[in-house]
């Protein structure tokens, strides 16, 4: 059997990896001209890393990585709403990583180029077209100016093209551009002193207005990390059109974002001299697309944020995409004909992805900080005087539950 990938992000290469892992060939075909360690900071949960321990990686992402160790809640004026461990303080038995996407993304395309070869992977190829019979699909490729480089066969063909995606497309022609729901996000890092352990996470504020702060690496000395910031505020009615493709992940303005980020009071931190000294960072819209009917049709499926693009809240985006690899590669092996194999996959992998995507448009486990804020928007004396520890809790860990990475019970919350 040979597998067809279409993308080169962490989906696309996690799922050669366990197509790889389990005697199964592929080629990936990514459209950029090289596979370059770009982006900022992102949180792999628990029930993911468990993926990637299982294919050896777990050491060589802890070189480059924080083992994050505390989550804390806060309201935008730096109130504690909720706190919990997390990763192997949690009670699990692999880390919660902290990670720059580009070095988790770099680890895993090393992998793949020493497991199944360079030639693996081509670059600089955005598929055109596929067609598909029944002995199996045949995708053509082009180069930026259009002009045909590469032609290929395979049993099937794994669309992990990204929000954008191609694959989807050509499924769903009439899908239309992604949901925008008139949040705009900016992300930054920066080394900077380290704050709390460390190793903890933050979050302040609600879906309207929420800075995150966390560390993502090791910094210039014991006493200082490389910081991952982002700031997501709300600019724009819910459907509004969302930013022209071109304008996406483009470098961000400080006179656009300094005035959002006063409106924030947090304790452990000075979040707004971490981001003042942030020499370049960048925005983007937040955005994401609604659950689809299915993903796979005859020899060709979905996979990662070409099926299911979220909101970026509860640290969920790349995980499912690892999870989605794994799925997918388990299937294959099982099911006596490729087709049958991509039904079971999508009847596991669908139907609990598309409800983490309506989960994140309530504002996933940070939907506690709303609740309280709602309730107190001035702050508090008691947060449990607005919310109960019972009430706050069936948020977060009913959140957990659905996304498939709840924690060991009793040892994950902590009382403020």
């Amino acid at each position: 059997m040979k597998a067809i990938i279409v993308g080169g992000g962490i989906g696309g290469l996690t799922t050669a990896l366990m197509l790889r892992s389990r005697g199964i060939g592929c080629e990936i075909f990514e459209q950029a001209d090289t596979i370059r360690e770009l982006g900022v900071g992102i949180n792999t949960l628990p029930h993911a890393m468990r993926e990637l321990a299982g294919l050896g990686l777990l050491q060589k992402l802890d070189d480059v990585a924080i083992r994050t160790d505390q989550l804390y809640y806060l309201n935008r004026h730096g109130q504690e709403v909720w706190r919990e461990a997390r990763g192997i303080d949690a009670g699990h038995d692999v880390p919660q990583f902290s990670i720059h996407r580009g070095r988790l993304q770099g680890v895993i395309h090393r992998a793949v180029e020493e497991r199944l070869g360079p030639q693996s992977i081509h670059t600089g190829c955005r598929l055109g077209a596929f067609t598909q019979d029944e002995g199996g699909v045949t995708a053509y490729f082009f180069d930026r100016s259009g002009a045909h480089v590469h032609t290929t066969r395979g049993d099937i063909l794994v669309g992990a093209d990204g929000i954008h995606s191609r694959v989807r497309e050509t499924l769903f022609p009439n899908e239309g551009p992604p949901c925008w729901n008139g949040l705009m996000l900016w992300r930054g890092a920066r080394d900077w002193p380290l704050f709390l352990t460390g190793k903890s996470m933050i979050v302040a504020g609600g879906l309207n207005a929420k800075v995150v702060i966390y560390p993502i690496a090791e910094g210039s000395s014991p006493a200082s990390r490389l910081t991952n910031w982002a700031v997501l505020v709300k600019v724009g009615e819910g459907n509004a059109p969302p930013p022209r493709k071109e304008d996406w992940s483009r470098p961000g303005r400080r006179e656009e974002l300094m005035p959002h980020v006063a409106r924030f009071s947090v304790p452990y931190i000075d979040v707004k001299s971490l981001i003042s000294a942030t020499p370049e960072f960048y925005e983007y819209p937040t955005c994401d697309r609604d659950p689809l009917p299915y993903w796979s049709s005859g020899r060709v499926t979905l996979l990662g944020d070409a099926a299911h693009p979220m909101y970026p809240v509860g640290s969920n985006g790349a995980s499912q995409a690892i999870l989605d690899a794994r799925c997918l590669a388990d299937a294959l092996v099982r099911a006596e004909h490729p087709r049958q194999a991509l039904v079971e996959y999508e009847k596991k992998r669908l139907p609990m992805t598309a409800e983490i995507v309506r989960s994140n448009r309530r504002g996933g486990p940070e939907g506690v900080i709303d609740a309280v804020e709602q309730l107190a928007p001035d702050g508090f004396d008691n947060v449990d005087n607005v919310l109960s520890y019972s009430q706050r809790e069936a948020i977060v860990r009913g959140y957990a539950t659905k996304a498939g990475f709840a924690a060991v019970p009793g040892l994950a919350a902590v009382r403020a």
